[in-house]
């Protein structure tokens, strides 16, 4: 049974991020993956160079996918990102876009969690 968008999304967190996993997080790419994040290469070797770099800089970095919302070819990511644990960590909104069932393209957003809110409304 092949997966839909979603899943192959968060297969891919859960790869690249939270296993570090660069061979797995490959499978889930297309041939020509764009990156849009400028501190990220495009393509595979891009990605083995980040993916790398997390395993070496940040072993214990964890995302915890809050939401999924995905229309078309598009799915969205909404999710906690903790590089240190105990730290408050990254409020993260991911946009895949896939083709035929890989992901070809990434954008992202990203906002430190503050320690005190103006409200109690939550990042999540």
């Amino acid at each position: 049974m092949a997966m839909d968008n979603k899943d192959v999304v968060r297969a891919f967190y859960d790869a690249a991020i939270n296993r570090k996993d660069y061979s797995a997080a490959a499978g889930l790419v297309g041939p020509r993956y764009t990156q849009h994040n400028p501190r990220i290469a495009d393509g595979l070797a891009g990605l083995e160079e980040f993916v790398t770099g997390l395993r070496r800089d940040f072993p214990a970095l964890r995302a915890d996918v809050r939401r999924l919302v995905a229309e078309g070819d598009l799915v969205v990511g909404h999710v906690h990102g903790v590089r240190v644990p105990g730290q408050p960590g990254t409020a993260i909104v991911d946009i895949f876009r896939l083709e035929g069932g890989r992901i070809v393209e990434h954008w992202d957003v990203m906002q430190p969690i503050p320690g005190e809110a103006r409200n109690a409304n939550g990042m999540f």
